[in-house]
């Protein structure tokens, strides 16, 4: 027996209803939200949810950054609702702006990380070349100092000086004490002998 049967007299006490979520106004879901209100969210969601992945998905042009973007809003709402003030606008046009704004911002990254990527594998490449080429220019380098002690003394010490030291035919020859000409032959001789054992040497490496 309740109390209505008891006193006939005194006025029944009205039950409270709750509003059904799909009945309240955005506000008041942000409102529950910020009360953690799982289902709330969800009915934002239901509301806005395809206006915001729209829109991402037409800035960004990418349908996995659109999805990346709409949950990254939806989190945020989540855990900041406060960030949301009804005095100065709509639900929809407030997620719609941070939709476009993170839309552009996540453009933005990607451009950059593609930068990036194609700076690495031009700074990749081109150490690979440097390698490449000093590798060479070592293996020359010693293929000739090889052909060079292949000489006789004369012969060596004339390109030696010449190439290697600097100095002109007239130099070495006052250098070694001898006569210019001789000097000149003495040089085209190595040459010709070292030019043969590089020959020689790059069609065994072939």
């Amino acid at each position: 027996m309740n109390d209505a049967s008891i006193q006939p007299g005194r006025p029944r006490r009205s039950k409270v209803i709750e509003p059904q979520l799909h009945e309240i106004s955005d506000a008041a879901l942000v409102v529950a939200v910020a009360r953690y209100n799982q289902d709330a969210l969800a009915e934002i969601f239901r509301r806005h949810g395809g206006a915001v992945h729209a829109l991402a998905k037409r800035v960004t042009r990418d349908q996995a950054l659109a999805e990346e973007v709409t949950q990254e809003l939806f989190v945020r709402l989540w855990n900041e609702p406060e960030r949301y003030d009804s005095a100065r606008g709509t639900l929809r046009t407030f997620l719609l702006m941070q939709t476009h704004r993170r839309s552009v911002d996540v453009i933005r990254s990607e451009e950059a990380r593609k930068r990036r990527e194609q700076n690495d594998t031009a700074a990749i490449a081109a150490t690979s070349y440097d390698i490449d080429h000093e590798f060479g220019d070592l293996a020359d380098r010693e293929a000739v100092r090889e052909a060079l002690q292949t000489l006789p003394q004369d012969e060596r010490r004339a390109i030696e000086l010449a190439f290697f030291h600097g100095l002109t035919y007239r130099e070495v020859a006052q250098r070694l004490e001898q006569p210019e000409g001789t000097v000149k032959t003495r040089i085209r001789s190595g040459l010709k002998r070292m030019n043969e054992a590089l020959a020689q040497w790059k069609t065994v490496e072939a």
